[in-house]
């Protein structure tokens, strides 16, 4: 098994943030493969290999092991991931609705955060 790209997320800080957070996270990297894929193939697939490390990391959070439809849809974003970015694309998906599917979160986790913020302005 090769080291962990993300070495300060594996040992645990990962399992910290929320499901919206994670997501978006991924996101990110996500967004990077898309935005390098054409332009430098090397980039895209390092930001891809990141990508897939953190959705495991998500796929391993034991908080998300309680329920079965979560963990589904965890596996099938992972699935629908690998099959456009590295894969035959047979679930037709489009670099578009990746990045919006993975937006979502991050526009969740900020959300979140805003209202966390709103609660106690100090902290």
């Amino acid at each position: 098994m090769k080291s962990p790209i993300h070495r300060d997320l594996s040992s645990g800080r990962w399992w910290e943030m929320s499901l919206y957070e994670q997501l978006g996270n991924v996101g990110s990297e996500v967004g990077r493969a898309l935005r390098w894929k054409t332009r430098n193939p090397q980039i895209s697939q390092r930001a891809f290999e990141r990508a897939l490390e953190l959705m495991d990391f998500t796929l391993d959070d034991p908080r998300h092991r309680c329920s079965p439809a979560c963990l589904r849809e965890l596996a099938r974003a992972r699935e629908v991931m690998v099959d456009f970015l590295a894969g035959s694309n047979e679930y037709q998906s489009t670099a578009d609705s990746l990045q919006r599917y993975f937006d979502a979160f991050a526009v969740a986790a900020n959300l979140a955060r805003d209202r966390v913020l709103l609660k106690n302005p100090s902290g």
